[in-house]
């Protein structure tokens, strides 16, 4: 019980640095708080439970919960902002921030339904997930979800720009190595530390070229930080599973938030239990 208190506080704590109101809708009934509403949904990830088992479990503890179809109805209508600004207020200030691409698989209909419409069985539509993260805590910064395949560059600046603070080094694999992304991270003061590729003898770019002058300042030893966020990527999955159990793209969204928002809070936890035994 003392560890569900903790969490309570931690999540009330969250929904104040966010600035985020107390109650979801201005005219509607205040019944429920909105830090109510966000320890349900955390506590959803967490455990992998569905709406109606963690309404249970949390008025099996004693506290005060939504019922499973306003849990469901809010959770689907959270605008995206709002998941933003929960995930910053869980965000570290990085020194080296890492960023990535991985793919996250959806909720497939039964096999006795794709005999029926005469379609092969399975039809893989994947979603991509890209996230930065504090390659020192391991702390999810940023993240966005596709519902369509696209190539990892596409996000580097949207990630970017989402950041609580400019790290002072990016590390990323070779797929986002562009001269424009290295122009992008000059103008914010940030060292682009990303291995070229092999055009050949092809022109890329007349003129500076950032891409050389990051490659001569190029240190191995950190860009093997690049390492900690497919680390991030393994837990994430283990944790909480390779799949998304919404449907609707919006649900999705929402729910790789929460997971990322329910990974950075948990982390926490785990830091000031190292420091207890220290």
């Amino acid at each position: 019980m003392k560890k569900e208190k903790k969490l309570v506080n931690k999540v009330k704590r969250l929904i104040r640095k966010a600035g985020i109101p107390r109650y979801l809708h201005r005219f509607g009934p205040k019944k429920y708080e909105f830090w109510q509403h966000s320890l349900a949904y955390i506590i959803k990830q967490e455990c992998k439970l569905g709406y109606r088992r963690v309404t249970r479990l949390m008025r099996g503890f004693g506290m005060e919960v939504p019922c499973p179809s306003a849990l469901c109805m809010s959770f689907h209508k959270l605008p995206l902002e709002l998941w933003q600004r929960l995930l910053k207020a869980t965000a570290s200030n990085p020194y080296i921030a890492a960023i990535d691409g991985s793919g996250m698989s959806r909720p497939l209909p039964s096999p006795y339904y794709f005999k029926r419409i005469d379609k092969p069985y399975p039809i893989e539509i994947p979603l991509k997930i890209s996230i930065a993260i504090d390659t020192r805590t391991k702390k999810i910064l940023a993240l966005r979800l596709r519902a369509t395949k696209a190539h990892d560059i596409r996000d580097a600046k949207y990630l970017l720009e989402r950041l609580c603070n400019n790290p002072k080094k990016l590390v990323a694999d070779k797929g986002y190595d562009a001269e424009w992304l290295h122009r992008y991270c000059h103008s914010l003061s940030i060292q682009a530390v990303i291995p070229m590729r092999d055009y050949g003898t092809k022109k890329i770019y007349r003129g500076k070229s950032y891409r050389k002058l990051s490659n001569k300042r190029f240190n191995l030893r950190t860009y093997h930080r690049r390492e900690m966020i497919e680390s991030v990527f393994s837990a994430i999955k283990r944790k909480f599973g390779s799949s998304v159990s919404s449907v609707k793209f919006s649900a999705q969204r929402a729910e790789m938030y929460c997971r990322a928002i329910a990974h950075n809070i948990f982390l926490f936890f785990i830091g000031l239990f190292e420091r207890h035994l220290i």
